[in-house]
């Protein structure tokens, strides 16, 4: 759902040069997002038909100007290596955590939540003058 949100809000916004990929540490490669995530996203109007499951890799994280953890705990295991991981607490003052296993409203919880940390996302690192640029969100 992350990458989906934050996707739709920098069309949104006509924010340039910036795009998301969301990758896991333990994420099952296959061929489409949960269920209640695809609830949660066409509730809102977001078009997720591009999105597929994949496993975060060493090269993805060397080439992100950002890498976006939804939890300080999962932050904590890519930070040593690599300068550019921040968790979502570090950023929007609150972790996510996944609503894998729970009902539909754990999920839409999930993206609320995930709807404000990207408009914090935004706000701290893409809405100056500069041009950014990528942007890899880790939904671990």
């Amino acid at each position: 759902m992350a990458e989906a949100i934050f996707r739709a809000e920098i069309k949104r916004r006509k924010i340039k040069f910036v795009d998301a990929a969301s990758a896991g540490l333990f994420a099952e490669n296959s061929e489409c997002i949960s269920e209640k995530s695809a609830v949660c996203l066409k509730e809102r109007g977001i078009d997720f038909s591009k999105f597929h499951p994949r496993q975060l890799k060493h090269k993805m994280m060397e080439s992100s100007y950002l890498v976006v953890c939804m939890t300080r705990a999962q932050s904590e295991l890519l930070e040593g290596a690599f300068e550019n991981v921040y968790s979502m607490g570090d950023i929007a003052g609150f972790d996510i955590p996944d609503p894998y296993g729970q009902d539909i409203e754990a999920y839409r919880k999930t993206a609320r939540l995930i709807e404000i940390a990207v408009n914090k996302i935004i706000e701290r690192f893409f809405a100056g003058d500069e041009t950014p640029k990528n942007i890899k969100n880790s939904e671990l």
